[in-house]
């Protein structure tokens, strides 16, 4: 019976998706977008000197620059117009969250509703060109410092013109993978932004595996090593699904309400808490903030000054500094963001309004400390989690030479934002099945 049954939901599924065209034109909008995203990952920068460059990269594809090369889809490693990925934006996002917490007039603007929404995105896309006009400039010193291994220099045009063109280039790719990836959330489906970065991951997939089966068949890693690493992929696939859905569900009563001559009992409900209500915001946060700096210390560290090398040596892939840094990048950002997508006091508030209430709490100020508590410990068990699915791959990777794409945080964007990409899919269909109901209805009842 049950297998009978998820079949007809299968077929009805199928019937939906056969009929709901709006949902065919966003799924061809997404998938034409994501194309023009990948296009532009091999649009090069101008006077750039490709040999010296692979050269460069192919000495440190297992340290930092090879883990933001992954975030970028290889566009870094080829030095393209969208090198920078939507990084930016990102560390732009992270400074106004920040900001709405300690600066007076950003925490009114967050408190004005879609006009302030509105108004903080606007100055998120502008502080995201100051910093990649930053980024971008520091990225044109440091190339040009770099050589070959014939003494040939990365650069082979003029510095200023170079530097000029490279900070034009960026900025210009930047904002246009933030205006398509706004695209893809308002016409697409799902968020733009993380599929971008998503589409970047799964597009160096391949690459990665190649490169392990070639550590196998050089003698360098053992088959025993190879299946151990796929079967731990499969298990922390398996263990971010689980984490990923598990909730933890309040409870929640309402009194009995008189209607007319007659007591009516409305049901309870509950409301349902995520273990993890970050996502993959925490990594992706800390990544940004971590990568960029670094890449451009790395990129400088050959001809820079001792302590530029020594920093780049402490920081590179898989040293204590680096995951220590990291482990506290994701810790503040798993409890910083819980904060601002989830308020005990404003939830306790809109129970109370509507009559509301957990079985053995009062309303008002005891119902917002009960529900801080619980965030509380789930925030602690997901930032747990969290550095433990980032941290602990990342150090047999760095140990075993294993390319990125096979670790937690890789792991956890793909399988998050694919699950959030399904369950919008699924939304579109009910949707639609829904609507299709109520003309089916109406038109009974014109027939009657």
């Amino acid at each position: 019976m049950a297998s009978l049954a998820e079949k007809m939901a299968a077929n009805l599924d199928m019937s939906a998706f056969s009929k709901a065209e709006d949902l065919k034109k966003r799924l061809w909008f997404t998938i034409l977008a994501l194309i023009v995203f990948r296009l532009g990952t091999y649009i090069p920068l101008p006077g750039i000197n490709p040999q010296v460059l692979a050269d460069m990269f192919s000495r440190n594809q297992n340290g930092i620059l090879g883990m933001f090369n992954m975030f970028s889809g290889g566009a870094l490693e080829r030095m393209t117009i969208f090198a920078l990925n939507i990084m930016p934006y990102i560390s732009a996002s992270i400074i106004l969250q920040l900001g709405q917490s300690v600066i007076p007039s950003l925490m009114a603007l967050k408190k004005e509703g879609e006009a302030g929404h509105r108004k903080i995105v606007h100055y998120t896309k502008i502080l995201t060109v100051f910093i990649t006009i930053i980024q971008g400039y520091g990225i044109a010193v440091g190339l040009e410092s770099v050589s070959g291994a014939n003494g040939a220099s990365a650069v082979m045009i003029d510095s200023f013109v170079f530097r000029f063109s490279t900070i034009v280039s960026l900025v210009g790719g930047t904002m246009f993978i933030v205006w398509l990836g706004d695209q893809i959330t308002e016409r697409g489906v799902g968020n733009g932004s993380s599929l971008i970065i998503t589409v970047g991951i799964i597009a160096n997939i391949p690459n990665a595996l190649a490169q392990t089966f070639e550590l196998g068949r050089a003698g360098q890693m053992s088959l025993f090593t190879i299946i151990m690493l796929l079967i731990m992929a499969l298990a922390l696939i398996y263990l971010i699904v689980f984490v990923e859905r598990a909730q933890r569900k309040i409870i929640i009563q309402y009194p009995k309400r008189q209607m007319g001559m007659r007591m009516m009992s409305v049901e309870n409900s509950h409301l349902p808490l995520k273990i993890n209500p970050t996502g993959v915001i925490p990594p992706i946060f800390a990544s940004s903030l971590l990568l960029l700096p670094i890449t451009i210390a790395n990129i400088s560290a050959e001809h820079g000054p001792s302590w530029v090398r020594t920093l780049s040596q402490l920081l590179s892939h898989g040293q204590p500094l680096y995951l220590t840094l990291y482990a506290l990048l994701i810790l503040f950002f798993t409890f910083f963001y819980t904060s601002v997508v989830f308020n005990p006091t404003e939830t306790a508030d809109n129970l109370k309004k509507h009559g509301g209430f957990i079985a053995g709490i009062r309303p008002g100020k005891n119902t917002a400390d009960y529900l801080d508590y619980v965030i509380t410990r789930l925030t602690m068990v997901a930032s747990v989690y969290l550095v433990c699915l980032c941290i602990l791959p990342e150090i047999l990777i760095s140990k075993l030479g294993v390319p990125f794409v096979l670790g937690g945080t890789t792991l956890l964007i793909v399988v998050q934002v694919t699950m959030d990409f399904v369950s919008q899919v699924q939304s579109h269909l009910f949707a639609y099945r829904y609507e299709g109901l109520l003309k089916k209805a109406a038109l009974i009842k014109k027939n009657r």
